[in-house]
């Protein structure tokens, strides 16, 4: 019947509200009409249009205030940073030294996140051996990883994006992880994987969250920007991020690139 077709329609929107799809509304015309003020399908449509708009704005307003938190800690941090350079040698200079550094690196994560909010950032596309970017990409992180080359691929990706995609995903595996950490590359398909406790199933069901971190953490706690970065920079690459938890201990992220096209000749 009509209604039944009107209620799947609603059902259908609700879904991919729940799916993190803000601008779905059911916009039944019904709900506009005075005439149709008992008509129970259009009410539930039209409340659950008002619903997804309530939490579109809500939404809008916390990544505004992201942005300009980060903005206004921008000036003054970079001025913290100068006058602790200033500061005699000696442990308690490098213990100021080093929270201002992770003072502006957290500002950073925030300007980067807001930027990708925006949905402003755009990927500069070339092709690039596979192997040797993940390479590339470990060494700039300074931590252990062994890198493992199984298949060469060359693929269409923005190499600054997807350095930064993997080092955040290598950097998480150290600091939620244990060792050892492995980088898998197999063909366009590569895979970072430690041997911790694993995700937490918060983060498999939900995606990561940032300012979560997994309970019970500790001094390991984050901020919970990392993967949220990183799943962020591979949405803007096109690519796929997924998280998993092996079956014998440890998590796992595998990252799928877009192979290079063939050129048709």
């Amino acid at each position: 019947s009509g209604v039944t077709r009107r209620l799947h329609r609603t059902a259908q929107v609700a879904r991919r509200i729940s799916d993190g799809d803000l601008d779905a509304r059911v916009d039944d015309p019904r709900g506009h009409r005075p005439g149709y003020a008992r008509d129970e399908p259009a009410a539930v449509a039209a409340a659950l249009d008002a619903m997804a708009a309530s939490l579109q704005a809500k939404l809008h307003s916390e990544q505004r205030f992201t942005a300009d938190v980060a903005h206004e800690l921008r000036t003054p941090l970079t001025g913290l940073h100068a006058a602790a350079e200033l500061l005699p040698p000696g442990r308690p200079t490098e213990m100021v030294q080093e929270r201002v550094r992770a003072m502006r690196r957290l500002t950073e994560d925030l300007l980067e996140i807001s930027r990708l909010d925006a949905e402003v950032e755009r990927a500069e596309l070339d092709v690039h051996p596979l192997g040797p970017l993940a390479e590339r990409a470990v060494r700039a992180t300074g931590l252990a990883a062994e890198v493992r080359v199984v298949r060469d691929a060359r693929v269409e990706t923005d190499r600054r994006r997807l350095e930064r995609v993997l080092g955040n995903l290598v950097g998480n595996a150290h600091k939620h992880g244990s060792p050892p950490v492995t980088v898998t590359v197999d063909g366009p398909v590569i895979t970072v994987r430690d041997h911790g406790d694993g995700y937490p199933e918060e983060l498999l069901a939900h995606g990561p969250q940032r300012f979560r971190s997994r309970p019970g953490s500790g001094t390991k706690a984050g901020h919970g920007l990392g993967l949220t970065i990183a799943l962020g920079q591979a949405r803007v690459l096109g690519t796929t991020l997924r998280f998993s938890n092996a079956p014998d201990g440890g998590a796992i992220a595998e990252l799928t690139v877009a192979p290079e096209e063939p050129s048709g000749h």
